[in-house]
């Protein structure tokens, strides 16, 4: 049997009761999820993952540390050891299960976002959203980025399409945030904030993809880690050696390898020509 053709094995976390009922009803509906174990502190997930309790096919986990399971949909505030803290210790194991945040709070997802997180989930779950991480998580293990090796010639998650506007989730309600209202981006880990004159938003989508596609919408990239809306930019400044750009009340630093495309660039939009 191939990789893609085995339900997914999830350890379920959450101390409130109503709400990991909640998380057990949504996998149990998808067909994709086969063995679901609940735990109700993150204590009680690390001894079943690290082999102390019964793993997802009943045995013994033993020394193999977590392979038991290929995702773990895990609450973060909870008493004792958090789910963030939970997440930072399965980061050791040799081939540990892959991590869905699910969390009333959307303060943690930088964090979560830093411990290579496979999804963020905001309380109360939308089924439709739940589907979408459980689709996510069984793309990862059939290409070989969970505890299972990875099937031949998996494909990796598709690229959603961007246009002239990006689809914001937060908190259940989807916003469409113009393109043209997004001054710079800033890359975190997988995912991408996007900064406009009202605030940010977090989407998952990498900075190198927003990079290819929105060059002809005069997005460029001035960091590792920026990019910026050329139209934008207000200032230009030198400082003993180092350039920074100024949008809005934001001053940005430029690094060196960035900073002769950044200057042809701005050089070409103030002679008028369309590069």
């Amino acid at each position: 049997m191939r990789v893609t053709d085995v339900p997914l094995r999830v350890l379920a976390v959450d101390d409130e009761e109503p709400a990991l009922a909640e998380l057990l009803y949504l996998l149990g509906e998808d067909p994709r999820v086969g063995t679901v174990v609940p735990a109700l502190a993150a204590g009680e997930a690390l001894r079943r993952l690290s082999g102390a309790g019964a793993d997802a096919s009943g045995g013994s986990g033993g020394e193999h540390g977590g392979e038991g399971f290929d995702v773990v949909f895990l609450d973060i505030d909870m008493p004792g050891l958090s789910g963030l803290e939970l997440a930072r210790l399965l980061g050791a194991f040799p081939a540990p299960p892959l991590i869905v945040f699910v969390t009333a709070y959307e303060d943690f997802a930088v964090r979560a976002f830093d411990l290579k997180a496979a999804d963020y989930l905001l309380k109360p779950l939308r089924k439709e959203r739940f589907a979408e991480a459980v689709r996510r998580v069984a793309e990862l293990v059939r290409a070989g980025q969970g505890p299972r090796p990875a099937a031949p010639a998996a494909p990796g998650p598709a690229v959603p399409a961007l246009g002239d506007q990006v689809a914001v989730e937060l908190g259940g309600v989807t916003r469409f945030v113009p393109l043209a209202d997004i001054t710079y981006v800033e890359a975190q880990g997988d995912y991408a904030r996007l900064h406009t004159g009202r605030g940010s938003h977090l989407v998952r989508i990498p900075l190198s993809t927003l990079e290819e596609q929105w060059r002809s919408r005069g997005f460029v990239r001035i960091h590792r880690s920026r990019l910026v809306a050329l139209g934008r930019i207000e200032e230009l400044r030198v400082d003993g050696g180092n350039l920074t750009v100024r949008i809005g009340d934001r001053v940005l630093a430029v690094s060196r390898r960035n900073a002769r495309e950044l200057r042809d660039l701005l050089a070409g939009r103030a002679a008028g020509r369309v590069r």
